[in-house]
């Protein structure tokens, strides 16, 4: 839950400057912020046992979408979609290894970090002035 409420501070704090060069930027931030949540999300469905961590999951689902879908109206919806997914199954994955003692494989490793190649490849191919609605 302290994780969402970060996460929100750290978007109004980028709100809040409002300087040009930074607008894209800040639609990028928001993407890697909603990938972030989506890591804790998807570990609360599983973990959650009482009312406080399934609000807390409640509330990274409803913060992770919502950054996700304002960052999708400035950038290139399917690249946003792409980033946030692979984003958010790599972080799981690695989650699962670090804290909670899913088997350690190579494979997984192996196929993660092409994940994470393709999710960078996106991210360079991807103009940095996407109009409004815009598809990759």
């Amino acid at each position: 839950m302290y994780s969402c409420l970060s996460g929100l501070f750290l978007i109004r704090f980028l709100e809040i400057i409002k300087v040009e060069v930074f607008a894209v930027n800040r639609n990028w931030m928001k993407v890697f912020v909603a990938a972030f949540l989506e890591i804790f999300w998807v570990i609360g469905l599983t973990h959650a046992y009482d009312f406080w961590t399934w609000t807390g999951t409640v509330i990274c689902i409803i913060v992770s979408n919502y950054l996700m879908i304002t960052a999708a109206q400035v950038l290139p919806a399917g690249t946003v979609y792409a980033i946030f997914v692979g984003l958010g199954t790599a972080g799981t994955v690695i989650a699962g290894f670090l804290f909670f003692g899913e088997a350690f494989k190579w494979e997984k490793v192996i196929l993660i970090a092409t994940l994470l190649a393709g999710v960078m490849g996106l991210k360079l191919v991807t103009p940095d002035k996407a109009e409004k609605g815009a598809e990759s």
